[in-house]
């Protein structure tokens, strides 16, 4: 399986806190595309600790915004924030790492990061543990494990997961082989417009029988109506 190779995006809010001012003046300039200036407003706040401006102080040089583009001081700002338990920046650092990008390769590194930003709750992180256990890079190969990231990401609507979570159903590999459900999975994937989803609905409605299909199509439909689908 591929992970993601998701950049978490910028943040534009910040709770109350010291520099509040200066963070948003910062994000108005980022908003119109002023990025040397938003820069300079969370350059300060990041040097003072400010977690926020840290991780976008990170996206920035990630990205070449307002600045050459420099994976390692990404890098650097992005573990800064990390440490002070910013989930955005502990996806993102994973990805560098996951990417050798700024960083020594290291998927165990990756791991980890990926894992705390997993139990923070977000998606794009559990999917991508969930890759790594399946893959076996940076931990041991575990099926079940994968299994259970790839439903935490799913059950928040997240396509890639909602589809990999099928193929583990359809194979038999971490859960017990339920090709019905592989199929409820497949179309709630589907229905977010994931294309591989598709093509592997398609490829599964062949082996169900008439009743089986319709036993998915309830199943599915009840998993789109309790996680939520969305715009894509």
């Amino acid at each position: 399986m591929t992970r993601a190779r998701v950049l978490v995006a910028i943040v534009l809010w910040l709770a109350a806190t010291v520099g509040r001012a200066d963070f948003t003046t910062g994000a108005a300039a980022f908003v119109r595309g002023d990025y040397a200036l938003a820069l300079a407003h969370w350059q300060a706040l990041a040097v003072q600790g400010q977690a926020e401006a840290q991780f976008n102080l990170g996206v920035l040089y990630d990205q070449g915004l307002g600045v050459a583009q420099d994976h390692a001081q990404a890098a650097r700002w992005y573990q800064r924030a990390a440490e002070q338990q910013h989930a955005g920046a502990q996806f993102n650092l994973a990805e560098l790492y996951a990417s050798g990008l700024g960083v020594v390769q290291s998927h165990v590194i990756a791991a980890s990061l990926y894992r705390r930003a997993a139990l923070a709750g977000l998606a794009e992180a559990q999917f991508n543990l969930g890759v790594l256990y399946e893959d076996g890079q940076g931990v041991v190969q575990d099926f079940g494990e994968a299994a259970h990231w790839y439903r935490r990401a799913a059950e928040q609507g997240y396509a890639l997961a909602q589809n990999n979570l099928g193929v583990l159903y359809a194979n038999g590999q971490g859960l017990p082989m339920d090709r019905v459900t592989a199929f409820a999975w497949y179309s709630v994937a589907a229905a977010r417009g994931n294309a591989k989803a598709a093509h592997n609905r398609e490829q599964i409605i062949r082996l169900l029988s008439p009743a089986q299909q319709a036993q998915g199509q309830r199943l599915g439909t009840e998993f789109i109506r309790d996680y939520g689908i969305s715009a894509p």
